[in-house]
């Protein structure tokens, strides 16, 4: 990416538990119910996007996550090593789904920040500072959940036991990484 200036500059390790931003990584809002609109993303993106609440979808390259009955979040599974900021699967769904007003696609790469939790203590940080119930959601591989986390809005994805990304806006990011390096260390 173009000038990617990273809010968070280094890495939490407490207590069985990491943090870090993996950056840079492709992210794109897609919305739309039409059944072109599934038909042509489906194509575009080489799998099924998740239609029941709280859960995602994943293909070897991408990963979709359901935010609302007509909205998604389309993540890269692994960084984007480019000088610039166009992607080519932005511009195909964009000329498809945007273009022929079927949906709406929109880039927001530098909107939110994604950060890689690992280790036991994942799920302590987050009730630490979350009323949303983790009970049942930590047992579920790619579930997803958008809750608050000291009152701040996030897109929380189970990536598997003891893995999890989390999905915060980059004006609250370096916040939000604060609080989680003090809670951390308390734990």
């Amino acid at each position: 990416m173009l000038n990617y200036n990273s809010p968070i500059d280094n890495q939490i390790n407490y207590n069985d538990l990491s943090i870090k931003e993996i950056s840079p990584i492709m992210k794109l809002n897609l919305r739309g119910s039409k059944r072109e609109f599934f038909t042509t993303v489906g194509k575009h993106l080489d799998m099924i996007l998740p239609t029941e609440a709280n859960t995602s979808s994943s293909s070897s390259k991408l990963t979709s996550i359901w935010l609302s009955p007509d909205e998604w979040l389309v993540v890269s599974n692994d960084k984007i090593e480019k000088d610039t900021n166009k992607y080519d699967l932005e511009e195909n769904l964009y000329n498809s789904i945007s273009k022929t007003s079927l949906g709406a696609v929109v880039d927001v790469t530098d909107q939110f920040v994604m950060l890689e939790l690992k280790g036991a203590n994942i799920y302590e940080l987050f009730s630490s500072g979350s009323p949303f119930n983790f009970n049942d959601f930590k047992e579920k591989k790619g579930s997803t959940t958008q809750t608050l986390l000291n009152n701040i809005d996030v897109i929380i994805h189970n990536k598997g036991e003891n893995l999890a990304n989390l999905f915060v806006r980059r004006s609250f990011s370096e916040h939000l990484y604060s609080w989680m390096n003090d809670s951390a260390s308390r734990l």
